[in-house]
């Protein structure tokens, strides 16, 4: 091999490899990724949360709620009796609602007339039809105690609320609007700081008569703007090329946009002031992006991951605004649901951009 490109070579390898935290990303944020996509991706679906209402004393239901809960796909769901089962849906708090039939399930199964009805919560399509498919297993299977044929002596009416048509864009479009605003807001923001740094401009703008406070809102205030401009965007486009309805207040909307925007640049300046060039900053924009985007729930329920993973999804900022987005646009934004996610959001916010700007100062200094 040719001297020169020998030592071109080791060069480039070794300025790569030099620092420290380069090495951590190029080999360390792969066995991450690799681990969160074994634990967190699964095409099984469980802990859905399935509420039973029935009459009081009726032994038959009791049995079918535990061979639901008993299977390992349903556990259940919190709610006091007389509660509104569409309310329970809406809010989040249940994903599937088994109603059964009055006067008894015993009763009417001995008259082959156990007609039940499922109200199943198909914002998340995929999930929906998962719920449907493992209701009808679970109820054939206690059809056989009665000595019956199942569509005699058990059965359900399906009843899929906030996408009738169970189309999956209703579900995938929201999760790819957050996933977006995600890329867009950390990436620049990460990059704007070393940017600085590599073209030797950033001495002239500490230089300049500002507070830290002043030179950080600067720098970080345009990409805030620049998120909120491309949200309104892709909100657009997702109505009107997709279809995706807007059935909640957009007051609602915006805010949690808002919130979760000032989260995401604070997690940018923070990166930013970490790297010592674009490089760094780009690989570390996408070691945060990867597990936040797995953990979120965008593709995969969050239901599915192990406990300490589920946990792990609990500091993800995208996963509340994935929480906030289907509601707001599917559901019709449940309060409960909004101001306790936003209220998380504001949590995450204040310390991201307390911590950037303790970050930023030791830079400056």
């Amino acid at each position: 091999m040719n001297q020169t490109l020998k030592a071109f070579i080791k060069k480039e390898l070794v300025q790569t490899l030099r620092d420290v935290r380069m090495r951590i990303l190029l080999f360390g944020a792969p066995i991450l990724q690799l681990t969160i996509f074994g634990l967190a991706l699964s095409s099984e679906i469980k802990n859905i949360k399935l509420a039973v209402f029935s009459q009081p004393g009726d032994t038959a239901a009791v049995r079918l709620a535990d061979d639901f809960y008993s299977s390992g796909w349903f556990k259940p769901a919190l709610f006091s009796p007389g509660e509104d089962a569409f309310e329970l849906i809406g809010s989040g708090r249940a994903d599937a609602v088994l109603i059964m039939p009055p006067g008894g399930l015993g009763r009417a199964a001995g008259r082959s007339e156990g007609k039940m009805q499922l109200l199943v919560d198909a914002s998340n399509a995929t999930k929906a039809r998962v719920v449907e498919g493992y209701a009808k297993t679970i109820t054939a299977r206690a059809a056989a105690a009665y000595g019956a044929p199942p569509a005699q002596a058990l059965s359900f009416d399906v009843r899929v609320l906030y996408n009738p048509a169970m189309e999956s864009a209703l579900f995938l479009v929201p999760g790819v609007v957050g996933m977006l605003i995600c890329l867009v807001t950390i990436i620049l923001t990460a990059m704007s700081l070393t940017r600085e740094r590599e073209l030797g401009t950033f001495e002239t703008i500490v230089s300049a008569p500002l507070s830290d406070g002043e030179i950080l809102l600067g720098k970080t205030l345009p990409f805030v703007l620049l998120g909120m401009a491309v949200f309104v965007l892709v909100l657009t486009a997702a109505h009107f090329i997709f279809g995706v309805p807007v059935r909640g207040p957009l007051w609602q909307l915006f805010l949690a946009a808002f919130v979760f925007i000032i989260t995401t640049v604070s997690v940018g300046t923070c990166i930013s002031t970490l790297a010592r060039n674009q490089q760094q900053a780009m690989l570390g924009g996408f070691m945060f992006l990867f597990p936040a985007i797995l953990m979120s729930g965008i593709m995969y329920p969050v239901e599915n991951m192990p406990p300490s993973v589920i946990a792990a999804a609990y500091l993800d900022p995208l996963m509340y605004f994935m929480r906030l987005l289907r509601s707001i646009m599917l559901k019709g934004g449940d309060l409960h649901v909004f101001w306790t996610n936003v209220g998380a959001l504001a949590l995450m916010a204040a310390f991201a951009a307390g911590l950037a700007y303790n970050r930023f100062r030791q830079t400056l200094d």
